[in-house]
C-alpha cells in the first residue's frame, strides 16, 4: 500500500493489467513527478501482495539506493526516497506469485526486499528500462519480462490460490477454519503452506487484508466514524482497529490522515 507525502507535482494513474498477465497481476501503479524540489517519500505499507517496483531515479531504501526492487510480504512499513524527478511503476502481484515466478521462498521475502539486479533477468530487464522513451515501453518492458516468467511456471499449487482469494474476500476470524477444512488440511500443513507460497501465517494474512480494506476506507473517506470502519470491518471496536492501523503504519488513523493527500 502506497501513499505519499507530498503530491502537489504528480501524476497517478492505474493502468489495467495487460491480459496475458492478469492471471499473476492483481493492479498496476504509475507516478510521474517532474518537479521533485524536495525529497519524495513514498511510504510503503502491507497490502498482501508482493511488488516489483521501478523507478527511472534511484529510490532510497534504508541505506541503499535502487532502481527496481522486488518486495515480498510487508508487514513493517517502509519508506522510499526519490530525489530527482522520476517515473515509477509498481506491479502488485498475486499473494503468492513469488515461488512460481521467481523460484523464490517466499518466508525468505517478507520485510526482506531484493534489488531485481540478483533476479535471473533482471538486471537485463533493469537496464531496459532506465534505456526505455516512454511510459508504454516501460509497461511493455515488464509485461513481456513477467508473461515469460508465468508461462515458465511448472506447478502452480491451486490451494494456496483457492485460500488467499476466500480470505481475501472474507478476512472475519471464522474464515481460517473454514478454508482449512474445505481444503482438508491439518492446521500445521496449512501454516507451512501459508509460510512457503505466501510468506506469512494464514492469521497474518488474514490481518493484513482485513487492514487493507480497511485501509481503503480511511482513504476514501466513505465511513464517518472510526467505531463504524472498526465495525465493518471485523474488528471488536475501535480501539481495536486502531491498534491494527498503528501496528502496520506506525501511525495512528488521526496522524495518518493529518498527512498529505494521498496519491
Amino acid at each position: 500500500m502506497l501513499k505519499s507525502s507530498n503530491t502537489d507535482q504528480m501524476k497517478v494513474s492505474y493502468p489495467e493489467p495487460a491480459k496475458r498477465i492478469s492471471p499473476i497481476v492483481k493492479a498496476i501503479l504509475m507516478i510521474e513527478n517532474e518537479h521533485v524540489t524536495n525529497p519524495f517519500i513514498l511510504p510503503l505499507f502491507a497490502n498482501g501482495t508482493p511488488t516489483l517496483l521501478f523507478s527511472t531515479a534511484p529510490g532510497l531504501l534504508g541505506q541503499t539506493e535502487y532502481y527496481a526492487k522486488l518486495f515480498g510480504q510487508t508487514v513493517q512499513p517502509r519508506e522510499l526516497q526519490i530525489q530527482a524527478n522520476f517515473r515509477l511503476v509498481a506491479y502488485f502481484l498475486q499473494p503468492y506469485a513469488l515461488g512460481g515466478l521467481f523460484n523464490i521462498s517466499a518466508g525468505e521475502m517478507t520485510d526482506q526486499p531484493v534489488s531485481l539486479a540478483l533476479i535471473p533477468g533482471g538486471s537485463d530487464l533493469q537496464e531496459r528500462l532506465l534505456n526505455a522513451c516512454s511510459t508504454d515501453q516501460l509497461l511493455q518492458l515488464i509485461d513481456d519480462y513477467l508473461y515469460r516468467k508465468m508461462v515458465g511456471i511448472k506447478y502452480q499449487d491451486k490451494r494456496i490460490t483457492y485460500a488467499t482469494e476466500k480470505i481475501a474476500a472474507n478476512s472475519g476470524k471464522n474464515i481460517l477454519v473454514s478454508v482449512q477444512r474445505e481444503l482438508h488440511l491439518t492446521e500445521r500443513t496449512f501454516q507451512r503452506m501459508f509460510e512457503l507460497h505466501v510468506g506469512v501465517s494464514p492469521n497474518m494474512f488474514r490481518r493484513i487484508t482485513q487492514f487493507n480494506k480497511a485501509f481503503r476506507q480511511v482513504n476514501s473517506g466513505t465511513v464517518q466514524t472510526l467505531g463504524t470502519m472498526a465495525w465493518s470491518n471485523g474488528y471488536a471496536d475501535q480501539s481495536h482497529f486502531i491498534r491494527a492501523f498503528k501496528e502496520f503504519t506506525h501511525l495512528t488513523p488521526s496522524a495518518y490522515l493529518n498527512l498529505q493527500p494521498d496519491c
